[in-house]
């Protein structure tokens, strides 16, 4: 059964438009470092699953398209590499602590959903970005509040 999801990015370090640039529109999530949300890579996301992608510490926050998830958890191979600045001296190739999924950019929305006018709906009550305190990076969207968000682009 499919599932919805959100991820958070920072522009400036994995926006939106380096996602579209990568060849075939593809590229690997990395550099999670929250157990939550690594598990919900790991375990959850699944091929065919769908994924808002979320702009986060930027002018105006909001989810500003649409991706889909084709390849599941594997190694996220940042944490072992020393130079790279998800490097993890803890995680072990052997034994990995993080892992990460490929998502492939569907489509750029038109505009921002932003997170102030999300916010402002009561329709979405519950929506797990929304929630005071909420900080994961990786979080999963019920269906119906994934379809109404749909419809705001």
């Amino acid at each position: 059964m499919k599932r919805y999801w959100l991820v958070k990015s920072e522009p400036d370090e994995f926006g939106i438009d380096d996602l579209a640039a990568m060849p075939k529109k593809t590229e690997h999530w990395d550099g999670v470092r929250n157990y939550q949300a690594r598990n919900t890579m790991r375990d959850d996301m699944k091929k065919g699953d769908e994924v808002f992608f979320y702009h986060s510490n930027c002018d105006v926050p909001g989810i500003v398209g649409l991706c889909t998830v084709v390849r599941e958890g594997y190694p996220d191979h940042t944490a072992f590499d020393p130079d790279d600045k998800h490097y993890d001296p803890k995680s072990d190739p052997d034994n990995p602590r993080w892992f990460m999924v490929d998502v492939k950019l569907k489509r750029k929305f038109k505009r921002t959903i932003s997170l102030k006018e999300l916010k402002a709906r009561d329709d979405l009550d519950g929506f797990a970005l929304t929630r005071k305190g909420n900080r994961l990076s990786v979080m999963e969207v019920d269906k119906a509040h994934f379809e109404l968000i749909l419809g705001l682009e």
